[in-house]
């Protein structure tokens, strides 16, 4: 079958599994008040596709359109630009309540920190996002990336005025890079993923990506809905594990059903969830996919918990199911906002339309629960941060259905 689908057979309890209280509501707000403090904040839309949501036989789709954040075309700068401001905060003593990029900018804070250097691996938007809060507080940054990387995205970050190469090197090889640089030259470590004795700044980066689930569940409110099933991209599982952490700490025993969606290629959290014994597991090997957002080969250990316990499938999937979820978006149904979304971005969309149309997937749609009464949250993490790799895809038809019924 195209697509593997794992259930887990006994989710928990929002509050009986892994703790949640790095992700409550009053930490989600302190995070959101950061972030509100940049000129260029202002919450990402909330697409609710009706036309799409009919097509399906779904109650509602929505689509967090996070190609508007900050001006950077994803949302990865929320993550890095919190733990920027966490990091800083913590090395010159100033509280969170009320933290803003103008106190972390004053000649005072600047003293008292001296020159830094943060540094990071990057497939891309994180990266971008690191770089450009670096340039905005006033720090030098230094960023790598993995082989095979676009060099729009490599260019995206120089122009930011940070360093930035490309390794020939998988994504988690040029990682444990950074790290051992970082320590040789006393750097500052910014990375989306932890490991055993790394776990307070990839946790400072989950809280930040918080800000984006607290304005679609402030959105779905204003809409008259919550979601039932949330649709999440696991890469490393630090944004996913942020989201379901977020909204099952605010929903309780109203959370949605949560599901990961990974690429064949580098389906870690899959692979995690289908050995079972509770440890997260690593793939290995190149890691070349589509989704160059989600090539990564080894679960972040801070977010494993959250998504063992509390989400209720894994998908794991091929290339081209990205690409339909793009071409689903940017060509919509009459009436329905087109969303112009990556190739990690759109993944979710595919999957859904996959679920809810293909004659293969009766047995998983119902054990999904997915059905007219359904309403789907999915994030659109990225825009065309490739814009070749996009137009290669929606206008040329790059990575067709192989699994038409």
């Amino acid at each position: 079958m195209s697509v593997r689908i794992h259930l887990n057979p006994s989710p928990k309890i929002p509050g009986k599994g892994a703790d949640l209280s790095a992700l409550s509501p009053s930490v989600a707000e302190t995070v959101r008040s950061f972030h509100a403090t940049f000129k260029e904040y202002s919450p990402t839309p909330l697409h609710s596709l009706t036309g799409l949501s009919k097509a399906l036989g779904l109650k509602h789709v929505m689509v967090k359109d996070e190609s508007r954040r900050f001006g950077l075309n994803a949302f990865k700068v929320l993550g890095g630009s919190y733990a920027m401001a966490r990091y800083l905060a913590s090395k010159v003593g100033l509280p969170l309540e009320g933290l803003s990029r103008d106190m972390l900018t004053s000649p005072d804070v600047r003293a008292k920190s001296g020159d830094i250097t943060f540094i990071t691996t990057t497939d891309g938007n994180h990266g971008r996002g690191l770089a450009w809060t670096a340039r905005e507080l006033g720090y030098k940054c230094i960023v790598f990336m993995p082989k095979g990387s676009e060099d729009i995205r490599k260019n995206n970050i120089l122009a930011e005025g940070a360093q930035c190469t490309v390794t020939d090197l998988n994504y988690d090889e040029a990682v444990r890079m950074s790290w051992n640089l970082a320590q040789e030259k006393g750097y500052v470590m910014v990375q989306d993923t932890a490991w055993d004795g790394y776990e307070e700044i990839p946790t400072w980066i989950m809280q930040g990506y918080m800000t984006l689930a607290t304005e679609a569940l402030e959105q779905m409110k204003a809409m008259g809905t919550l979601p039932t099933h949330c649709f999440l991209q696991a890469g490393v599982g630090s944004f996913a594990g942020a989201v379901v952490g977020c909204l099952a700490a605010a929903l309780g025993e109203k959370a949605p059903k949560f599901i990961t969606v990974e690429p064949h290629q580098a389906n870690c959290i899959y692979k995690s969830a289908v050995i079972g014994d509770g440890n997260p597991h690593n793939v290995t090997g190149d890691l070349q996919t589509l989704m160059a957002g989600l090539a990564c080969g080894e679960p972040n250990t801070t977010s494993w918990g959250l998504l063992r316990d509390y989400c209720s499938a894994y998908i794991s999937c091929p290339d081209y199911m990205a690409a339909n979820g793009m071409r689903v978006l940017a060509a919509p149904v009459k009436g329905d906002n087109p969303v112009v979304s990556g190739e990690s971005g759109a993944v979710t969309t595919g999957i859904v339309q996959w679920l809810m149309q293909h004659p293969a997937a009766t047995a998983q749609r119902a054990a999904l629960g997915l059905g007219p009464d359904s309403s789907v949250l999915l994030i659109s993490t990225e825009g065309d941060t490739a814009p070749d790799v996009y137009k290669n895809v929606v206008w040329f038809g790059a990575y067709p259905d192989l699994d038409l019924p």
